[in-house]
C-alpha cells in the first residue's frame, strides 16, 4: 500500500515541478499622500487572452506580492473601494519585477459594485467575500468541495464548516437561513455550480442593535451568493443508482432549490443502503435549532438525555446501514416588517453492528495485573427514527425594535436488539439485550430588542423547554445478575448460596426496567446596556432559570411462566420530583483602550433547590458570586489574541438525585445521591488568530485549562464485570488541559496544512472504597498538502498520527494510529472526471501491531459539455476491508474494539441537473 502512496507523491512532484518556472511581481500601493493602503487587491491578467493569472492583497505596509509564469505580458490592476489607479502593462522574463501603484479618489463611484465582483477576495471589516470562480478548477461537486479551497476556510471530518478554528454557527443562502443548526447539511447538499460568492461573516451578530455590545468573537456565519441563472428559477439535481453485478444496492437523491427576493424553498432527500448516513444521531443532538444558553458565564445546568448506552457507528461504518432521509426548508418575506421561516427533517436509519470488544476493568486494587478482563462478541440491530420541526418569525417594524419567536420540536425513537456472548475467566454467557427510548421535546424562544435612545438599549430573551422521555430496558441472562444487589449472598465462600430476594430463581433471568422523565424548564434574561461613549458601555443583567422535573422508574422480572415479579423495595423504584431555581443579577463593564478590549464582570446567584422522594423533602438555598473576564488584544486588523476566564457553578439535574437503582446496561447499575452539592469550575482559555492575505497564511492556536473543585464523581463498587455507580462530591480536584494549533499556507496552487491537538486530563475516583487516579494523554498530529491546478490531475496527500496514553491507577496502555491518506481529482479527455480517495490505518500498541487495514474508494464521472445528464460509476471499499478498530478510555475500564464494515460495492448512478 505504501508503494501506491509513493507513486502519488511522485506524480504530485511532477506537477509541482511543472509550475516552478515562475517569477514574482512585488511593489507597494499607496495613496496620493504616500500613505500605505492595506487590503487592496492586485490582479494580474494575461494580456493575450485577458484571463486572470494571479492575485495578491497588500499588507499593513501596502506591500503586495504575486507569482506569475515567466516570459509573458500582463495587465496589472489595483482595486480598492473608493479609490482608483491606472492599469499597468508589464512584460516579465525570468527576473523578478518591482512595480508600485498610486491610488486616487474616484470622481464617480458608480462602478464600485463591478470592481468588488471581479476581485478574488474582498475584505470589508469583519467580512471576507470570496469570488468562488477564482478558486475552483471545475471538479467540485458540492459546497464543501469549494469551501476547502478558500483561504482560511475548512470543512472538518464531520462535514461542519470551520473558520479560524471555530465552527460556523449559521449558514445562509442569499441572506436566508439554510437549516439553522449543523452546517453539514449545507456542505453536503448545495451544488457547487450554483455558487457565485461566499461571504464569511466573522464576529457575527444577527441583531443589529447588539453589534459591538456583546462579545461575538466566537460567532461565525457563512452567506452563499448564487449565480444569476440560479435566482428565480428551480435548480438542483435528481440522482438514482443501483448496484452493478451481484451488488444489490440502491441510492435515490433528489435535491431541489428555489430562491427569489421574497421567498425560498429547499428540499433534500437521500435514500440508500450503501452506508452513507446523511443525518446521524450526532447530527440530531447537535441540531439545536439556533437556540443558545442564555446564561453569561455563571451557572451550568443541563438537562440530560438517557441514551441507554445505544451502540454508535464508528466512522459512519457498520456491517449494514440502510437510511431514509428527507428535509425541507422555507423562508418568506411576508412584508417589509415580517419574515417567516422554518424547516422539517425526518430520518429513519437501520443499522446492523457486529463488534468484538475486550475490556480491562479497573477494580481499584494495587495490582493492575489482577484486573478483570471481559471479551464480548456482539451482534446488534438498531433502528433510529428522528424528526425535527421548526417555525420562526421575525418582526422588525422599525430600526429601534425587533421581536423574534421560534418554536422547535424534536422527536426520536430508538430501538436496539443485541445478542452477544460475554467471556471472562471461566464464565461464558449468552446475553440478550433490548433497548427502547422515545424522546419528545418542544422548545420555544422569544427575544425582544428595544433601543430607547443612543445610550439606552434593552434586550429581553426567554426560552421554555418541555421534554419527555420513556426509556425501556430488558436483559436476559443465564447468570444471576448483580449478585449481592438483586440477591443476598448467604456465604461469600460458598458459591451458589444466594438468598433470592427480590429476584426469584429461574432458568434464565429476564430483568426489565421502565422509566419516565418529564422536564419543564424556563429561562428568562433582561439586559440593559448603558452606552457611555463609543468605546465603553455598562451591561446590567437580571435573570432566572426555573426547572421542574419528574422521575419515575421501576425494575421487575419476567419469570419463565410469563408472570411478572415486581421489585417492591424502595431501592428498586423511583418517584422523584425536583425543582431548581437560579435567580441572578450581573454587571459587566466593557471598554476599549488602544488595541485592548476589556470586559470584566460579576454575577450574583441565589440557588434554591427542592428534592422530594421517599416520603421526605430536602431543600437547599445558597448564594454564589461568580466573576468572569474577557480581554481582546487586536494586534492588527486580522491578528488578535483573546483571553477568557470564568468561574462556573455546575448543578446536576434529577437523573443524579434519584436514589433507586437505574440500569445503564447488563453489567452496570446507577444509584443516585440526593445530597449532592454543586461543583465549581475555574476555566481559562487563550486564543491566537492571524489571517494574513499577503502571504496566504492562516494561523490559529488555543490553549485551555479547567480545574474542577468539589466535582461530582462516581464512586464505583466493582465485582468482576458488574459495577454499581453512585455519585458523590469529591474533595479531590479534576484537571483538564488541552491545546491545539492550526497553520495553513498557500504557495501558488499548493495548499499546506499542519495541525496539532493535545489533551491531558486527570480524574480522581473511588473504586471499591479505594482512591484511583485516571490519567489520559491524547496527541494528534496531522499534515495535509493539496494542489489546485485548472488542468491536469490534482492531489491531496496527508498523514495523521494519534497517540493515546491511558494510566488507570497504574494500569498503563498506549495505542498508536498511523493514517497516511491520498485523494485524486483528475479531469481528462472530454467530459471524464475521476475522484478517488485512499486511507491506510496502522493500529498498534507499544508491543505489536494490532491491526492493519485501509479503505479505497473511487468515482468515475462522465458528462458532456453543457449536458444536463451526468453518469457515475462508484466503487466503495475497493480492497474489501472487513473490519476497523477503536480504543476508548474512562475511569472504570480500557477497551479495544473491532467493528465489521460493509463489503465492496459497485454502484452505477445517473444524475439529472435541473
Amino acid at each position: 500500500m505504501h508503494k501506491k502512496l509513493g507513486l502519488l507523491v511522485f506524480l504530485m512532484g511532477i506537477s509541482l515541478a511543472s509550475t516552478a518556472q515562475k517569477v514574482q511581481i512585488t511593489g507597494f500601493v499607496k495613496d496620493s499622500l504616500g500613505d500605505p493602503i492595506a487590503m487592496a487587491n492586485v490582479i494580474a491578467y494575461k494580456k493575450s487572452d485577458n484571463t486572470m493569472t494571479s492575485y495578491g492583497i497588500t499588507n499593513d505596509q501596502g506591500k503586495y506580492k504575486i507569482s506569475v509564469p515567466n516570459n509573458e505580458t500582463y495587465l496589472l490592476k489595483v482595486s480598492f473601494i473608493g479609490l482608483t489607479a491606472e492599469t499597468k502593462s508589464i512584460t516579465v522574463t525570468t527576473q523578478d519585477v518591482i512595480s508600485d501603484f498610486e491610488m486616487r479618489s474616484k470622481e464617480n463611484s458608480l462602478d464600485e459594485v463591478e470592481i468588488v465582483y471581479e476581485m478574488p477576495v474582498v475584505v470589508k471589516g469583519d467580512t471576507l467575500v470570496y469570488n468562488t470562480d477564482s478558486f475552483v478548477n471545475g471538479t467540485e461537486k458540492k459546497l464543501g468541495d469549494v469551501l476547502e479551497k478558500l483561504p482560511g476556510v475548512d470543512v472538518n471530518e464531520n462535514g461542519e464548516i470551520e473558520v479560524e478554528g471555530k465552527t460556523v454557527s449559521k449558514v445562509m443562502v442569499e441572506g436566508k437561513d439554510f437549516f439553522d443548526g449543523d452546517s453539514k447539511l449545507a456542505t453536503e447538499n448545495i451544488p457547487a455550480d450554483a455558487l457565485d460568492k461566499v461571504e464569511v461573516l466573522r464576529n457575527y451578530e444577527d441583531v443589529g442593535q447588539m453589534r459591538g455590545l456583546r462579545n461575538s468573537q466566537d460567532q461565525v456565519a457563512i452567506n452563499i451568493k448564487l449565480k444569476e441563472g440560479k435566482k428565480n428559477f428551480w435548480f438542483g439535481d435528481i440522482t438514482a443508482g443501483s448496484g452493478v453485478g451481484e451488488t444489490e444496492r440502491y441510492i435515490i437523491k433528489p435535491k431541489l432549490f428555489y430562491y427569489s427576493p421574497k421567498y425560498s424553498i429547499n428540499v433534500l432527500t437521500d435514500i440508500n443502503d450503501i452506508g452513507e448516513v446523511p443525518f446521524t444521531m450526532r447530527d440530531y443532538f447537535n441540531f439545536t435549532g439556533g437556540f443558545r444558553n442564555l446564561g453569561r458565564g455563571g451557572t451550568t445546568f443541563s438537562i440530560s438525555t438517557d441514551d441507554l448506552a445505544f451502540a454508535t457507528l464508528q466512522n459512519n461504518r457498520a456491517n449494514e446501514v440502510d437510511t431514509k432521509f428527507g428535509a425541507a426548508n422555507f423562508s418568506l418575506t411576508a412584508n417589509k416588517k415580517l419574515d417567516l421561516s422554518g424547516y422539517g427533517i425526518a430520518s429513519d436509519t437501520r443499522i446492523d453492528l457486529i463488534t468484538n470488544t475486550q475490556r480491562v476493568y479497573i477494580d481499584g486494587t494495587l495490582d493492575p495485573t489482577d484486573n478483570t478482563v471481559e471479551e464480548t462478541i456482539d451482534n446488534t440491530r438498531q433502528r433510529s427514527k428522528l424528526g425535527l420541526l421548526k417555525l420562526s418569525a421575525s418582526y422588525k417594524p422599525n430600526s429601534n425594535f425587533r421581536m423574534d419567536y421560534d418554536i422547535f420540536g424534536k422527536f426520536s425513537r430508538q430501538k436496539e436488539d443485541g445478542i452477544f456472548r460475554s467471556i471472562r475467566s471461566t464464565v461464558s454467557e449468552d446475553i440478550n439485550e433490548k433497548l427502547e427510548n422515545s424522546t419528545f421535546s418542544i422548545q420555544q424562544n422569544m427575544n425582544a430588542y428595544y433601543t430607547l435612545g443612543a445610550k439606552h438599549i434593552f434586550s429581553l430573551e426567554a426560552q421554555h423547554l418541555f421534554q419527555n422521555e420513556d426509556p425501556f430496558y430488558n436483559a436476559i441472562r443465564s447468570e444471576i445478575p448483580f449478585r449481592g444487589v438483586f440477591t443476598q449472598i448467604n456465604n461469600p465462600l460458598l458459591p451458589g448460596t444466594d438468598i433470592f430476594d427480590p429476584l426469584e430463581e429461574s432458568e434464565s433471568y429476564s430483568i426489565n426496567q421502565q422509566k419516565e422523565v418529564k422536564t419543564n424548564k424556563l429561562d428568562a434574561k433582561l439586559d440593559y446596556y448603558y452606552v457611555l461613549n463609543k468605546k465603553s458601555n455598562l451591561n446590567f443583567t437580571f435573570g432566572n432559570t426555573l426547572s421542574t422535573q419528574r422521575f419515575d422508574s421501576n425494575i421487575f422480572q419476567i419469570l419463565d411462566n410469563g408472570n411478572q415479579n415486581n421489585f417492591e423495595a424502595n431501592e428498586f423504584n423511583n418517584d422523584v420530583k425536583y425543582n431548581f431555581n437560579d435567580l441572578y443579577a450581573g454587571l459587566h463593564y466593557k471598554f476599549i483602550k488602544g488595541i485592548f478590549t476589556f470586559n470584566p464582570g460579576v454575577s450574583v446567584h441565589n440557588y434554591s433547590l427542592k428534592d422530594q422522594q421517599l416520603g421526605t423533602e430536602i431543600t437547599q438555598n445558597e448564594w454564589q458570586i461568580l466573576p468572569d473576564l474577557f480581554v481582546l488584544a487586536q494586534l492588527r486588523q486580522n491578528e488578535s489574541l483573546r483571553f477568557n476566564y470564568s468561574i462556573t457553578a455546575e448543578y446536576t439535574d434529577i437523573n443524579r438525585l434519584a436514589t433507586g437503582y437505574v440500569f445503564n446496561n447488563y453489567n452496570s447499575l446507577f444509584q443516585g445521591n440526593r445530597n449532592l452539592e454543586n461543583s465549581l469550575y475555574d476555566n481559562y482559555s487563550l486564543n491566537y488568530f492571524n489571517f494574513n492575505m499577503f502571504n496566504y497564511t492562516n494561523i490559529f492556536a488555543q490553549i485551555s485549562y479547567s480545574n474542577r473543585r468539589n466535582p461530582i464523581k462516581n464512586t464505583s463498587v466493582i465485582t468482576g464485570i458488574n459495577r454499581v455507580d453512585t455519585p458523590i462530591n469529591s474533595n479531590m480536584e479534576d484537571q483538564i488541559l488541552s491545546a491545539n494549533g492550526d497553520v495553513t499556507r498557500t504557495f501558488g496552487k499548493i495548499k499546506g496544512n499542519l495541525r496539532v491537538n493535545i489533551s491531558w486530563s486527570s480524574f480522581n475516583n473511588i473504586v471499591n472504597t479505594l482512591p484511583s487516579e485516571s490519567i489520559s494523554f491524547t496527541q494528534v498530529y496531522s499534515t495535509e498538502w493539496s494542489t489546485n491546478f485548472r488542468k491536469g490531475p490534482n492531489f491531496d496527500l496527508g498523514y495523521s498520527l494519534t497517540v493515546n496514553d491511558y494510566d488507570n491507577n497504574g494500569a498503563k496502555n498506549t495505542f498508536y494510529i498511523s493514517q497516511p491518506f491520498a485523494r485524486l481529482d483528475w479531469s481528462f479527455a472530454k467530459g471524464f472526471l475521476i475522484k478517488s480517495s485512499y486511507r491506510y490505518y496502522d493500529y498498534r500498541n507499544t508491543k505489536t501491531t494490532l491491526n492493519e487495514y485501509s479503505f479505497w474508494d473511487a468515482d468515475l464521472f462522465y458528462q458532456k459539455t453543457n449536458s444536463k445528464w451526468e453518469y457515475k460509476l462508484s466503487v466503495t471499499n475497493i480492497l474489501d476491508t472487513k473490519s476497523i478498530n477503536q480504543d476508548s478510555f474512562n475511569e472504570l475500564y480500557n477497551s479495544t474494539s473491532s467493528y465489521i464494515v460493509q463489503p465492496r460495492y459497485w454502484i452505477l448512478s445517473i444524475k439529472y441537473n435541473l
